[in-house]
């Protein structure tokens, strides 16, 4: 059976040095191995834990190791954040089975050469109390003590003030355990979706949103009969503020890969029409087979740029105009975002605002249209939204209903410790006039 530590160093060296998505690299790497519940468990959580942790422990790491890492291999690396990790935040592992197991792995990756090194380091660290020393203040104290680069923090803290900046880095070391669906109100009902989950203990407040925290729940026969779609909170608050029925027509103009459109489409009873578009046909061809599992047939799935105007297009009473973005906000669940560089999205609140300003074009008078990101930057966020309102009169902020016993501000941007287990998110709806 493959060794969970050795596929986590592996996919975490690939992850590192490709800088891919995590998701994608850690469920392609546990649908090829062999490993049982409890091993993914382990290798999922040392995958992730390295992740979130990497700048708080390579601080670590400089302490305690002669030679600088960026001079290492990057597997050998690998191998030491392994073991800090398991020693500093896996108290389930004895200590010394984390020095023994990643001493087991430099000869496992054939660098029997680094294992006394990597023995000498994580046992140093252990005879010292598992101590370090963080001589910082400021923005750096907290990079290290949250492993947030510190342009990110600045940011936050430009936008927000240090406070909630600090709160929002302490929530994006948290580990993601808890997992939202949504019921397929047209497939089943609560007590159908309850009985065919049995064995994952679900917990829901309104009997549509649903949230768990053990259990493999995509390889359920549930799944495969379309009962319900995983989409996390803020994603289902984000539909439930557009709040379309089936006498709407509905654009999504940045629909992949599709857990909104199909959202709306329950939220419709089937009904109405939705036109889901985005710009490759490969995140389309998401949207269509994800419709059909969940059978969704009034969804209408096609490529197409949200930035370019399509004349052959019909006027709609709702809009979602869920932009690409920097996507900061799921840092938690997405923890290898926190180390892009901020620099390289110095371009996207005009892209975003294109696609927004075109989207207006197709909505009717009278309709209403939300704009959304998964980032909390306010460039990205209140900065478009500014600037949609001053060069398009014929636009307001519409009021926001109630939702989940919650009272939202328009525009409102969601942070975790506003809801809980929810990520962060931005959401601005307006109406059009004429």
């Amino acid at each position: 059976m493959t060794n969970p530590r050795y596929l986590a160093a592996q996919l975490l060296d690939k992850t590192f040095t490709s800088g891919s998505y995590s998701n994608i690299q850690l469920n392609s790497g546990l649908e090829k191995s062999d490993l049982d519940f409890q091993g993914k468990k382990l290798c999922t959580a040392l995958y992730y834990g390295v992740i979130r942790r990497r700048i708080t422990i390579d601080y670590i790491l400089k302490q305690y190791c002669s030679r600088p890492l960026e001079k290492m291999d990057s597997i050998i690396v690998t191998i030491l954040r392994c073991g800090i990790y398991q020693i500093l935040y896996m108290d389930g592992i004895p200590d010394n089975a984390s020095v023994n197991e990643s001493v087991s792995l430099a000869k496992q990756f054939r660098k029997t050469s680094a294992s006394g090194m990597i023995n000498a380091v994580l046992r140093n660290f252990i005879r010292n109390g598992k101590k370090f020393v963080c001589s910082l203040n400021g923005v750096d104290e907290l990079s290290v003590k949250y492993s947030v680069p510190v342009p990110l923090i600045e940011s936050l803290s430009s936008d927000y003030g240090m406070e909630t900046a600090s709160l929002f880095c302490e929530y994006s070391i948290e580990s993601d355990e808890c997992v939202f669906i949504r019921r397929n109100p047209l497939k089943c009902t609560h007590d159908e979706l309850v009985k065919s989950l049995d064995g994952i203990n679900l917990h829901t407040d309104d009997e549509l949103c649903y949230s768990f925290t053990h259990g493999d729940i995509i390889n359920t026969n549930a799944f495969k009969s379309g009962f319900f779609h995983v989409q996390g909170l803020a994603s289902q608050i984000c539909c439930e503020v557009l709040n379309p029925d089936e006498n709407d027509r509905v654009l999504d103009i940045c629909s992949a890969p599709g857990g909104k459109t199909f959202t709306m489409a329950e939220m419709m009873n089937g009904g109405g029409e939705i036109n889901a578009f985005d710009l490759h046909e490969k995140r389309v061809r998401l949207i269509r087979n994800g419709a059909e599992r969940l059978g969704l047939s009034n969804i209408t799935a096609k490529t197409g740029d949200g930035t370019v105007f399509n004349p052959e297009l019909p006027k709609y009473t709702k809009i979602l105009c869920d932009v690409p973005c920097s996507g900061f906000g799921v840092i938690r669940s997405k923890p290898e975002i926190r180390y892009r560089d901020i620099r390289d999205f110095a371009n996207l609140p005009e892209i975003q605002y294109r696609i927004a300003e075109n989207a207006l074009k197709y909505l009717s008078a009278g309709g209403e249209m939300v704009y959304s990101t998964c980032t909390v930057r306010k460039a990205e966020n209140d900065d478009v939204v500014s600037r949609l309102l001053a060069n398009h009169p014929e636009i307001t902020l519409a009021e926001i209903p109630e939702i989940h016993g919650h009272r939202f501000d328009n525009p409102v941007t969601l942070f975790p410790f506003m809801i809980e287990n929810c990520s962060g998110f931005f959401i601005a709806k307006f109406k059009k006039l004429y």
